[in-house]
């Protein structure tokens, strides 16, 4: 830092060497222009790399135009007062001059012109280069933001402009350098100093503001708000009158069953106990164990008292009367599953059946763990084999699953429970409304809920399926499904003990290797009722050429469990086409729905118990895209041919809401939710009030708001309306409803279209 007195000795010191030249600088270039030397032979233009003549060189780079503009920029800065210089210096320093490039005033034409006829004298007269001071003045003015822009625009490769031929003259070079000298004095920075415009920009960030101001968040911006689709005004709405709640018949009262199932099961157990209750094959198809109905009660009871009398911890019961306790068991292994079901019934346990999981971070055994440990189960039931194949850790022990709680293992092979004594009877009330078991079920997000069905709900439940299929006692049932859960744990495990039935599993690893295994089991074993899946049927038909000596004769109840699907219509009309020969009855194929929440819904009847004829209804799918029904012809594309599911259960009420907003009645030509008022639904969803009470506790309402009934409805999830004869139609699932725009859509027609492709006799066209 240096005064400003010391500042101004200093700048004339520096400027005195550069005073003589300034004065000599006119006569030295007549000089130069008197005395031809090789400089004057090769002069290089500002655009074109060749030589020209000495004749023809431009006009303005003539020595009295440099010499006026210096002088004039020098008496211009001698007026003015001189800022402090600064302190950092860059080694990047170039000549204001060489960074700037003159605008040029001669056209392409005129240098091409010159280059052809080098003989000519190209004079420009100094009035016609009115920018050359201006521009020159600019260059000792500029500041480096503006050099730099210069210099860049003018060349993009961010290289200098080539200074002008005139700058190799030395009293060019001397304003050269007294231009470059006085821009940095006066500027005080470096001219292309990288740091400066770095900071420059760190400042400007730092003056930005964090976040706009408050008042622009309560400023909508139109023009990027989603454009809502207004309604077609063509489009169609329903026309019918509002539709009444549908009463099914009544469940039937006085009828010979037992009081309970575990009166059942002990009255059967104790009268019958050589009575066959389960068969189980294996994948061969030969039967590997028969379960009587003596076997099943001796074991259960077993079961139930090495539970509550043998598994403590620190000297207290592991479990207590109410505790949820998980079923772990494969698909092939129906008779330890049936054990330990009825174990936990007669102990007062709460079984909670799930899948057996795979590897240790399955991704669907993260969500049946979340399931676990929200019901607060501490111990799983399973099989020495089951066991023997579960992830081990370390110590031996069954490995921890990802996301599910710490569990005990037991197993419930024979040798490994303890014999009652004769006086001990378990205690198990089983009529009331406490929770009897937790069937687990999985949302389209992929979440595992648990729905609770209560021990009331369970024998009403029973019950219904006995009124509606019609069971009686020895009959014998081929069970397809899954018998865990859904239709398959309803009629396969606890309707077939209320009535001493035989029930003959199928495991699903059979039917991947023969897919006639279960039709074979129903010709061999004489079956009076077989439950499976569209599926089983369509895979039956492929591989059953060939089979001549099954009948199917002995069948009253061909029990569809997936009749909702909408392709399920395909595969009952081609397997009835192709096996109505072998002694399959059109009156034995009998659809029925059902949901996790309202078990069975509907199912269709036979006609010796009071069941209508079937029925198809042919839907234009332009309709049901916007929630209407209307009849079409089969001979168009654009239609959707649907079955009936028959009948409402014994004992229930049934109705159709509104998918939208609060539950009012549908009209009768409207496609809303089904919702079912029953004493054989399920109670809830366990540990989630919130959602129990928008699903289990739903009181639909009439046009005009009065509820239709004192008694709430429980949401089935399953979308359709109410057809002739108080039939049941299901046009799809509120799980797969696809809204694109106004209009509906549902991912069951997606694969009732891809299945509609299959080369079959009987194809009906999904949406």
């Amino acid at each position: 830092d240096i005064t400003q007195k010391g500042y101004e000795k200093k700048r004339a010191k520096l400027l005195a060497r550069y005073i003589p030249l300034i004065q000599g600088i006119d006569s030295s270039l007549q000089a130069e222009n008197r005395t031809p030397g090789p400089a004057q032979t090769t002069v290089a233009a500002p655009k074109q790399q060749k030589s020209r003549p000495t004749n023809s060189r431009d006009e303005r780079f003539r020595s009295d135009i440099h010499t006026e503009a210096v002088q004039a920029a020098l008496a211009k800065y001698k007026e003015r007062k001189m800022p402090m210089p600064s302190k950092r210096r860059s080694v990047l320093v170039h000549s204001s001059v060489e960074t700037y490039t003159p605008p040029d005033t001669s056209s392409a034409s005129e240098d091409e012109g010159s280059l052809r006829r080098p003989g000519r004298l190209t004079s420009t007269p100094l009035q016609s280069h009115p920018s050359v001071e201006p521009w020159l003045d600019r260059v000792v003015q500029g500041s480096s933001t503006s050099s730099s822009a210069s210099s860049t625009s003018s060349h993009p490769g961010g290289r200098p402009a080539a200074a002008p031929s005139a700058a190799t003259t030395p009293g060019a070079a001397a304003a050269t350098a007294l231009a470059g000298l006085t821009a940095h004095a006066h500027i005080g920075v470096p001219v292309n100093s990288r740091v400066s415009s770095k900071i420059q920009q760190l400042l400007n960030t730092l003056k930005r503001p964090k976040r706009p101001p408050l008042k622009e968040f309560f400023v909508d911006d139109f023009e990027e708000l989603l454009e809502v689709q207004q309604p077609d005004p063509n489009q169609p709405k329903p026309e019918g009158s509002q539709m009444a709640v549908l009463q099914g018949e009544p469940l039937a009262v006085g009828a010979p069953w037992p009081p309970s199932l575990l009166a059942a099961l002990q009255r059967w157990g104790s009268t019958q106990p050589r009575a066959p209750c389960l068969t189980a094959l294996d994948t061969t198809g030969k039967a590997v164990c028969t379960l009587t109905y003596g076997k099943l009660w001796s074991r259960s009871l077993k079961l139930a008292y090495t539970l509550l009398n043998k598994l403590t911890s620190k000297n207290e019961p592991l479990l207590k009367p109410g505790d949820r306790v998980a079923l772990v068991f494969p698909n092939s292994d129906p008779v330890m599953f049936m054990v330990a079901f009825y174990g936990c019934l007669l102990a007062e346990l709460v079984p909670v059946p799930i899948e057996v999981p795979l590897t240790r971070k399955d991704a669907g055994s993260q969500q049946v763990g979340f399931l676990l440990g929200s019901c607060g189960v501490t111990l799983a039931l399973t099989t020495d084999a089951c066991q023997k194949g579960l992830p081990k850790a370390q110590t031996g022990e069954v490995a921890t699953f990802k996301g599910w709680p710490p569990l005990s293992w037991l197993v419930i092979d024979g040798k490994h429970l303890a014999k009652p004594p004769k006086d001990w009877h378990p205690l198990a009330q089983d009529t009331g409304a406490g929770t009897a078991y937790i069937e687990y079920k999985t949302s389209k997000e992929g979440s595992t809920v648990g729905v609770t069905v209560s021990h009331a709900s369970l024998l009403a439940q029973c019950r219904a399926l006995t009124q509606a299929c019609g069971y009686s006692e020895a009959e014998t049932l081929t069970n397809v499904l899954d018998f865990k859960r859904d239709a398959g744990l309803w009629h396969g495990v606890l309707t077939s003990v209320l009535n001493r039935m035989h029930v003959v599993s199928i495991p699903y690893a059979l039917m991947k290797v023969n897919p006639l295994s279960w039709i074979q089991k129903v010709c061999s074993y004489k079956a009076r009722a077989a439950l499976v899946k569209s599926r089983d049927m369509h895979w039956s038909l492929l591989a059953q050429r060939g089979q001549r000596d099954v009948s199917l004769s002995s069948l009253r109840m061909l029990i569809v469990a997936d009749g909702a699907n909408p392709w399920s219509i395909s595969s009952c009309d081609a397997f009835l086409n192709v096996f109505q020969s072998r002694g399959l009855r059109p009156e034995v194929i009998c659809p029925c729905a059902s949901s996790p929440e309202a078990l069975t819904v509907a199912i269709r009847r036979p006609p010796d118990l009071g069941g209508p004829p079937p029925r198809k209804a042919i839907l234009s799918m332009n309709g049901l895209s916007y929630g209407v029904i209307r009849v079409d012809t089969e001979e168009k594309l654009s239609v959707l041919t649907v079955q009936d599911v028959g009948q409402v259960m014994p004992g229930a009420s049934v109705c159709v809401v509104k998918v939208d907003g609060a539950p009012y009645l549908c009209k009768t030509d409207e496609i809303g939710e089904i919702c079912v008022s029953s004493s054989a639904t399920g109670t809830a969803y366990y540990g989630l009030l919130g959602i129990t009470k928008n699903v289990f506790e739903t009181v639909p309402v009439t046009a005009g708001g009065a509820p239709v009934s004192d008694r709430p409805f429980t949401r089935t999830g399953l979308l359709g309306f109410v057809g002739p004869d108080n039939l049941v139609f299901v046009v799809g699932k509120l799980d797969g409803l696809m809204v694109v725009g106004v209009r509906r859509h549902n991912a069951d027609d997606v694969v009732a279209t891809a299945l509609a492709v299959e080369p079959m006799k009987f194809v009906y066209r999904g949406r």
